[in-house]
């Protein structure tokens, strides 16, 4: 079978091209110049066609589970299938849903029972996503279970990535204890409550993470996942990092340990919504200017999935990266990340993952995607 789409703008590695994209059997045959005027050809009118956009960490399956506090949807295919809708409807065509093993807080605590359902519900969605859909392991080492977690948790067949958090108040995130404090009493908590919870967190926090991190780290090695840290605040962390055998560094807040990152080797992922907003909810550095010094090698939705496309227009538009550079940071550098050769380019013999929008107001708007060459949205 061959599909044709022309009178489009491609986004290639190095430039945009009005041209002509070639699909068979699932694969690209071809992306040329010029158009073709052949009656099944799908003319795209001008709009920008790219590769499908890869989401290497995405919260937003968990939120489908639990869409309010203390509500948990009955139905997990349900759950799993709305999650895969609002993948595919923001151009994701490969996404690693983040399945957080473990929690930090008492409110986190649900993630220990929702922690196999969700794992369950991604392995059986196999057949009726639409995106081609992995797991990335979240292991919050501040939980003393942890361990016994992950490890029964390391031989399913869609883990591919892993990465190491520590969410202790006074540490990476939350390394400024005002910003926490803020943020729960902006949750309705009261005072007295916050500052238990923030002196709780912190006991707990310190002795889980220095208990759980060397067995840890040991443990994802033996499973051979790209492993990632996460919210790197300083060169110590990353040094950390890299002894832990991580390629990644998730989330840098700082500039320092994002530069301390490249000078490591460790690739560097920074948060789309971050991008998008301008700046970080929780006191880190703007990822936006990270990205225009060449300090990111590519973005994730983190908790909002369209802001994928979203940072990657602002990125160009704002004048800090050309559409080409901007794309590449969500499809063929994080797809290069997790080790998938076979997308992210529209070069011929690649899947045809492909993602068809338009500019509206500085909006980008999705018309088309298509998961190795089937229409999904």
């Amino acid at each position: 079978m061959e599909t044709v789409f022309t009178n489009a703008r491609l986004v290639l590695d190095d430039t945009v091209t009005d041209g002509t994209l070639v699909v068979r059997q699932g694969r690209i045959a071809a992306a040329e110049p010029g158009r073709v005027h052949a009656p099944s050809a799908i003319d795209c009118e001008g709009d920008f066609l790219a590769p499908g956009i890869v989401d290497l960490h995405t919260d937003a399956l968990e939120g489908h589970f639990v869409p309010r506090p203390k509500v948990f949807w009955p139905d997990a295919r349900a759950a799993a299938l709305a999650h895969d809708g609002q993948t595919v409807a923001s151009g994701i065509t490969t996404v690693f849903d983040a399945i957080c093993a473990g929690g930090f807080d008492q409110a986190k605590a649900e993630r220990r029972e929702l922690f196999q359902v969700m794992l369950d519900a991604v392995e059986a969605g196999a057949g009726l996503f639409r995106a081609d859909h992995r797991i990335h392991l979240r292991c919050e080492m501040t939980d003393p279970d942890l361990l016994t977690l992950v490890e029964p948790a390391l031989s399913r067949s869609t883990l591919a990535f892993a990465s190491l958090m520590d969410h202790t108040p006074g540490a990476r995130q939350w390394r400024n204890v005002e910003v926490l404090r803020a943020f729960l009493l902006g949750i309705g908590k009261e005072a007295a409550e916050a500052e238990r919870e923030i002196a709780e967190r912190t006991a707990r926090g310190r002795a889980n993470v220095e208990r759980n991190f060397a067995p840890l780290a040991q443990m994802l090695a033996q499973a051979g996942l790209v492993r990632a840290s996460h919210d790197d605040t300083t060169p110590e962390h990353v040094e950390l990092a890299r002894g832990a055998g991580c390629t990644v560094s998730e989330f840098p807040t700082t500039r320092e340990a994002a530069q301390a990152a490249r000078q490591a080797g460790l690739a560097t992922i920074g948060g789309a919504p971050n991008v998008v907003r301008g700046g970080s909810h929780s006191g880190g550095v703007a990822m936006g200017a990270l990205a225009a010094a060449g300090l990111v090698d590519a973005l994730a939705s983190d908790y909002v999935p369209a802001s994928l496309l979203q940072a990657a227009a602002r990125l160009h538009t704002s004048g800090a990266l050309t559409l080409p550079d901007a794309m590449a940071l969500v499809t063929r550098r994080p797809a290069a990340m997790a080790g998938l050769e076979d997308r992210g380019r529209l070069a011929p013999g690649l899947r045809a993952d492909l993602l068809r929008f338009r500019m509206v107001e500085g909006t980008p708007v999705v018309r088309h995607v298509a998961v190795e060459g089937e229409r999904v949205f």
